[in-house]
Parts: C-alpha cells; structure tokens; sequence
C-alpha cells in the first residue's frame, strides 16, 4: 500500500519561509570584516594626516576630525620644508627605470627559454626559480661590498641594478608561460611574411602578451618604489633619497617629538601613487592574473 502524501501545514511552510539563511549572512559579514580590516591603517592615516597636532595628541582618541581640528598643514610642510617633491622624482626615476630594464631584459629571455631549444634549459629554469625563492635581503651584505668595490654609493645605479636583477626572475616565469600559450602558428606566419625574431617579437608576440606586462611591471614598479634597506644604505645623500627613506627620518621640532601628522602625510603620498597605478590598469592586471586559468 502506498501511503498518501501529508499536506503541508501553515505552520510547516511559515517555518520554512522564516528559516535564517545563515551562509549569506556568514558570507557578507566576512566580506564587511576583509574590507574594514583592510581599509581600517590607510583611512587612520587619512584621517590622522589632516588633523591638528592638538587633535592627533589629544588624551581621548579623536577618530573624524571636527572643522576646528581639521587641516592641510602637514602637506603643506610636506613640500615646503622638507622637499618631498624631489624624493617623489627620486622614486619615480628609480622605479620607471629599474620597471623597464626588467621588462626589456626579461621578456626576450623568456621568450627564448619557451620557444628555442636551449642546452640546459631545465638547469636554468630551476636556477631562475631558486633566486626567485631566495630572500632578497640575504643578498645584502654581499651588494654593499659590490657597492663599494665599485663606488656606486650616492648613485642611481646602485638601486637601479639591485631592483632589475632582483625582479628579473619573477618576470621571466611569468612571461614564459604566457609565451607558451601563444600558438606557434602566428610566429610560422610572421617568418613567412618576412618577420625576423625581433620585429616578431616586438610586433606581434609582446602586444598579444600586455596584460602580463603590465602585470609584471606593477609588481617590479611597486617592489622598486617601496623598497627601503638599500635605499637606507646605498644612498646617504639628501638630494638623492627615495620616499620610504626621507619618511622614515622625518624629524619633529624637537629630538623627542614624533612628527605624526607629517608622518602620515608623508604615507599618503607615497602611497597614492601606487592606488592609482593599481586603479589605472585595474582590467589589465586582472586580465593578466587570470589568463590561462581556463583553457576553452
């Protein structure tokens, strides 16, 4: 015998219409959490470079400033007694240069190591994988005899190799397996109209390979523009200083003052650069971390 099907009760579909849906709610206070945890230091140092300095000491905790405790002095000092704007040309020619070395230098040989047949091609890979895993800091001591044996010391170059070299590994990976899902057939086509490699390469193959470039040279930028102990160290002269150093030994009125409003001033505007270059080629960045995932 086969039992008939019970109806369901007002109070059994009310229940069910008034179930918790617990995952979505899991899921956007997650969300809430990541995005205040990651805008909570930057918005603080928005906040705390557009306070007077009576607000930012103040003994209760002043979180949004009121108009009488808001103010554009610290960027104003910024610029005018400290001079930021030449450590902000000191960091962009050091970053740009050291970015295109490493694109310029690191695109052909990726692309040689993922379309020539190279004698021990599986020896320099892992090589090229090994400096990428290795601790750049380790390489210091090591850099600084180099410095001085060569007397690069208060030179450009001295950042500009280190930050090249440093980031040549990462790029070459990178590139060569973007190169490597590029169809042969389009290299075969270009040899037949005449192409030598460098025009193919120049023409044809890095155009199609953008989105990794941009990709590539952000993070070569960024790791350029931020980095500090060989800039601390390498570079002693004032004029020649790039942004981390010259915000680090920002100094107050007195020995025992901490300069906090042009501290973080001075965060805002090192920073702001890279949101920019981050929000400027947003879709080209994306494009270039997901490429390959999904082959069709």
């Amino acid at each position: 015998m086969t039992t008939a099907p019970q109806p369901v009760t007002p109070q059994s579909s009310e229940s069910q219409g008034r179930s918790i849906p617990w995952q979505r709610i899991a899921m956007w206070a997650a969300v809430i959490f990541t995005v205040l945890f990651s805008l909570g230091p930057p918005m603080w140092e928005l906040l705390t470079s557009i306070k007077t300095n009576d607000a930012i000491t103040a003994d209760s905790v002043v979180y949004i400033p009121s108009w009488d405790q808001f103010t554009f002095e610290h960027y104003v000092q910024l610029f005018t007694l400290n001079q930021f704007h030449i450590y902000i040309l000191n960091s962009l020619f050091v970053a740009v240069v050291s970015t295109l070395l490493c694109l310029g230098i690191g695109s052909p040989a990726a692309y040689a190591l993922a379309r020539l047949r190279i004698p021990g091609e599986r020896i320099v890979l892992t090589c090229v994988m090994g400096v990428t895993l290795f601790p750049y800091i380790l390489l210091f001591l090591g850099l600084l005899r180099l410095v001085q044996f060569t007397g690069l010391a208060n030179n450009y170059l001295a950042l500009i190799i280190p930050y090249t070299a440093i980031n040549m590994p990462l790029t070459i990976l990178v590139m060569r397996s973007f190169f490597q899902q590029l169809p042969r057939d389009l290299e075969d086509s270009a040899k037949v109209d005449g192409y030598n490699v460098i025009q193919m390469l120049w023409q044809i193959i890095l155009p199609m390979t953008l989105p990794a470039l941009v990709t590539t040279g952000i993070l070569a930028f960024i790791f350029a523009w931020n980095e500090f102990i060989f800039a601390l160290t390498f570079i002693t002269q004032e004029s020649m200083k790039t942004i981390p150093v010259a915000a680090a030994q920002l100094g107050g009125t007195s020995l025992f003052e901490v300069p906090y409003g042009p501290l973080a001033a001075a965060t805002v505007v090192g920073t702001l650069p890279l949101v920019l270059l981050v929000l400027f080629f947003q879709r080209k960045i994306v494009q270039g971390l997901t490429a390959g995932s999904v082959k069709g």
